[in-house]
């Protein structure tokens, strides 16, 4: 090899190392200055990094507040709805607790209650006893006086005549006091006028319509006055008074008994409305023949009002009498069947037929009294049977269309009047004879047995126009 080539071999090394040395240096150079620049830019880095830094720090401390914040607002709603939970369950144990409470409270209200209803229906039931036994006290002691005032009505009415001053006239005189006063005062006082002309028998006959001697038996009077006046030629009207009892005398007829002598049973069936005073005239006519020395039986009849049994009834015990009766609402034509066949075999002389009181507008009934009669007389024989109507006369003309039904119905044989005492319109007699032509049997002017009179037309007119 040349040696040329050689050392231009080694050049050539030498150049490329100092290539490679220059190319370290600028390496180097570099490596510095990127060094240099690192450091720069690390130095600017780090400024940049610290202020970051502080930015990231403050970032960081305001994510970390946040975070904080977060977390303890997340721990507050945490806390918040435990809290609310845990009042839920609180709420809920105390809603169960009161409940519970509620519920025992309310069960021991009630037992309570329980014990204080026993307590009231103790003291009820305590108090109801004795207003019971008080009630009960008072009603013994109303039946005592009840009993009692029935005891002296009784003693009074069945009294005799104890009386020896006071006969059968002067009771009837005391009777008619009220009828003397009302009714013949006013006539009186009609013939009482100067003369007789046409006011005197329009007086006269407006003060008869009103004294309940009803228009037949007025007109027949004022005819009968002004034939007799034209007759007798009479021109004083006290001379006429005297003329006008004597045809009161006639119409009321002749004496006429109410039950006249017999042998064997006699039935007398009692008929009238309510009030009338039935069962009185049968106490007094069952005592009257009692005392006659007759056998009587009582027949309790009405089992249609509430209480007639047991009146008829307390009449026989007082009265030392049978009563032949059935149930309240029973037949009353089985009750008169039962009554005849028990008369006929204890040999009674009278039998005295009490009937239901209806009123003379009830037909039903009416047709029941109907058929009573029938059966009485089918098994006593008609000739036995007398029927007695008793009316009162202070109804005034209701006596007189009671009267006129029940003839119709049942074929009255005579009447009772009572309480006539008690009216100051005591016509009535005169129209019940005058317009029906039924006999008054028995009149009755006070409360006792004594005062229950065979009506007597003589003594009657007597009494009543009586000045003393």
């Amino acid at each position: 090899m040349p040696i040329f080539d050689f050392f231009k071999r080694d050049k050539d090394k030498d150049k490329e190392k100092k290539q490679d040395r220059e190319k370290g240096q600028e390496k180097d150079k570099e490596e510095n200055q990127e060094k240099d620049n690192d450091q720069s830019a690390s130095k600017d880095d780090k400024q940049i990094t610290e202020k970051d830094a502080e930015r990231i720090e403050e970032r960081e401390k305001e994510k970390d507040k946040e975070t904080e914040t977060s977390r303890t607002e997340e721990k507050e709603e945490r806390i918040n709805e435990e809290t609310k939970n845990i009042e839920v369950e609180i709420k809920d144990k105390n809603e169960e607790t009161g409940d519970k409470k509620e519920e025992a409270r309310q069960d021991r209200f009630e037992q309570e209650g329980a014990e204080q209803d026993h307590l009231e229906q103790d003291r009820v039931k305590q108090g109801g006893a004795e207003q019971d036994r008080v009630k009960q006290d008072q009603v013994d002691q109303d039946k005592v006086k009840q009993d009692q005032a029935e005891q002296d009505e009784a003693d009074r009415i069945l009294q005799d005549e104890e009386e020896v001053d006071k006969g059968f006239f002067q009771r009837l005189k005391e009777g008619l006091a009220r009828s003397r006063q009302g009714f013949v005062d006013k006539v009186s006082s009609v013939f009482s006028r100067s003369k007789i002309d046409e006011e005197f028998y329009e007086e006269l006959e407006e003060t008869l319509i009103q004294a309940d001697v009803g228009v037949k038996a007025t007109l027949d009077l004022i005819s009968d006055l002004e034939q007799e006046v034209e007759e007798q030629e009479i021109t004083e009207p006290e001379e006429l008074y005297q003329v006008f009892q004597e045809k009161i005398r006639n119409i009321l007829g002749e004496n006429d008994q109410v039950l006249k002598p017999w042998e064997g049973l006699k039935v007398l069936m009692i008929v009238g409305v309510n009030g009338a005073g039935k069962t009185t005239t049968i106490a007094k006519l069952a005592h009257r023949y009692q005392k006659q020395g007759k056998k009587v039986l009582l027949a309790a009849g009405d089992t249609f009002r509430a209480g007639a049994i047991d009146q008829i009834k307390e009449w026989g015990r007082r009265l030392n009498t049978d009563v032949i009766s059935q149930s309240e609402g029973a037949d009353a034509a089985a009750v008169a069947y039962d009554a005849v066949q028990a008369a006929n075999s204890r040999e009674a002389d009278l039998l005295i037929v009490d009937t239901a009181g209806r009123l003379h507008t009830q037909k039903n009934l009416m047709e029941e009294l109907k058929k009573v009669r029938r059966v009485i007389g089918r098994e006593a024989g008609e000739e036995a049977v007398e029927v007695m109507l008793v009316v009162d006369a202070t109804t005034g003309q209701n006596a007189l269309n009671q009267a006129k039904i029940f003839n119709e119905a049942v074929s009255i044989d005579g009447i009772t009047l009572t309480k006539l005492d008690g009216t100051a319109r005591g016509g009535i007699v005169l129209a019940i004879k005058k317009e029906l032509g039924l006999p008054i049997r028995l009149i009755g002017v006070g409360e006792r047995a004594a005062d229950l009179q065979d009506f007597d037309p003589e003594k009657f007119v007597e009494a009543l126009f009586s000045s003393n």
